[in-house]
């Protein structure tokens, strides 16, 4: 190695010498058998105390590199193949265009030759995936969104997830989400509120003010119908019956599931009841509303100018980028009281992983400022840091001119638990309200299943 002086701050240097250290053994430099300098030599290289080089040189012996032989020397015994850990990574599939995940996995790589991540993709709707995949030790990391990890306590099984240090650096809202009995147990990576989308466009041609935070339902209603053109677009367009949803609407109301004595979900006349019919009614104001919306449909229509509104996330921004569509977006309309519900995807830490010490330094790389800029700089997902959610500089693509508008919005931030029901329960609840509003089950038979379905489900 040539001989370096440097400014950096001891830690600079100290990470340097390890990656120098160890690029030099992975390429062969150091062949296997060889014995390092003295510390002290080390230690006059990088302009590092003594302490500092030992620690250094524990980290690659922590790596399979070299070993310590007391009274002897430092001797390299790598590279092996046991000496390249593999780090198994569960993710949403839909991450690789909304953070970038296999570029951001690419420098991982490159920082950290000795790391193999191997990237398996994994549901985001279904949580016994990720649980038969954390207690069956095949995957490292995962990827869990603030529904799967509710899926997780509520099945007590947090116990499969290594609590970590609480990062400063995020949003604390992200960070309390994941939680449980003061220990951090998943640490928030990307988020996003659900958004108004529009097309300028329409609006500038129909003479129509564009949207903004005193918006109610009765206005989107009212100018989606000046904004239709019938066989030729949409004047809204969202898929509001799903599950991070329809549930914006009864949060707005400000209230909570009832329930009876004994525990069980009340819905029959009560005001969650009359929100949920609500909902129903909206889809007879609004025709474009339906169900089984596929992934990027309403953002598709969009750009082809199908549509002129959609209701999205900065997640599903990302399928406009490239789109030659000048839109922007603003707060979703509310009941009186602006209030959105906000989606959070974390990465967890399988407690039983055989290598979690580089499953840490992948966590760590992803939720660092350098990860987190990347997404900020890339996609439109949020990154969790505040400094990069909140960067501003030159942009690498088209920006709306009021993506930081989350940042007003964050008082109104809130999650499906508000509402006083379990992810269980809200499963359930989804799945036999798509039987209510497409007219196959009366009011009474819905709420009559529902807590009949509840019941049987909280025996077993």
């Amino acid at each position: 190695m040539e001989e370096r002086t440097s400014r950096k701050k001891p830690r600079e240097r100290l990470s340097e010498f390890v990656s120098a250290l160890r690029e030099d053994i992975l390429t062969g430099k150091w062949a296997i058998g060889d014995f390092l300098p003295s510390e002290k030599s080390f230690a006059a290289e990088f302009q590092l105390s003594n302490q500092s080089v030992r620690k250094g040189l524990d980290v690659l012996v922590s790596e399979g590199l070299i070993e310590k032989i007391p009274r002897v020397g430092t001797k390299v015994i790598g590279p092996l193949d046991e000496a390249f850990v593999t780090v198994k990574l569960g993710f949403h599939s839909s991450v690789t265009g909304e953070a970038g995940i296999h570029q951001l996995l690419s420098i991982f790589q490159e920082e950290n030759p000795h790391i193999r991540v191997q990237a398996v993709p994994t549901s985001s709707t279904n949580y016994r995936y990720i649980s038969d995949y954390l207690s069956g030790g095949i995957l490292d990391v995962v990827m869990m969104n603030f529904m799967n990890f509710q899926e997780c306590v509520e099945n007590g099984a947090e116990g499969l997830l290594e609590p970590m240090e609480r990062n400063p650096e995020l949003y604390s809202f992200l960070s309390d989400a994941f939680q449980v009995n003061g220990r951090q147990l998943v640490q928030p990576f990307i988020f996003s509120p659900l958004i108004l989308c529009y097309n300028r466009e329409h609006f500038r041609a129909a003479h129509l003010s564009e949207p903004d935070s005193s918006w109610q339902w009765n206005d989107l209603i009212d100018y989606s119908s000046r904004l239709a053109i019938s066989g030729e677009r949409l004047g809204f367009h969202c898929d509001l019956y799903s599950s991070n949803r329809w549930p914006l609407l009864l949060l707005q109301t400000g209230g909570k599931f009832e329930r009876h004595e004994d525990g069980r979900l009340k819905l029959a006349g009560t005001p969650m009841m009359d929100a949920l019919r609500y909902c129903g009614e909206m889809k007879h104001s609004i025709p474009s509303l339906s169900e089984g919306v596929t992934t990027g449909e309403s953002e598709l229509l969009l750009a082809k100018g199908k549509a002129s509104m959609i209701m999205t996330s900065y997640f599903y921004l990302n399928y406009l980028l490239g789109e030659q569509v000048s839109f922007d977006i603003a707060p979703v309309p509310h009941l009186g009281t602006p209030m959105t519900m906000l989606l959070n995807i974390g990465l967890a830490i399988n407690r039983q992983s055989r290598v979690k010490a580089a499953a840490a330094k992948l966590v760590e790389f992803l939720t660092a400022y350098k990860a987190q800029l990347f997404v900020r700089q890339n996609t439109y997902s949020l990154p969790a840091r505040k400094s990069a959610a909140e960067w501003l500089g030159e942009e690498k693509r088209y920006l709306p001119s009021r993506f930081s508008l989350f940042r007003e919005t964050i008082p109104g931030f809130r999650y499906f638990t508000d509402l006083a029901i379990s992810a269980r329960e809200l499963s359930v609840i989804n799945q036999e309200l798509k039987m209510y509003w497409a007219g196959l089950e009366t009011e009474e038979a819905m709420c009559s299943q529902i807590e009949e379905r509840l019941a049987v489900a909280s025996l077993l």
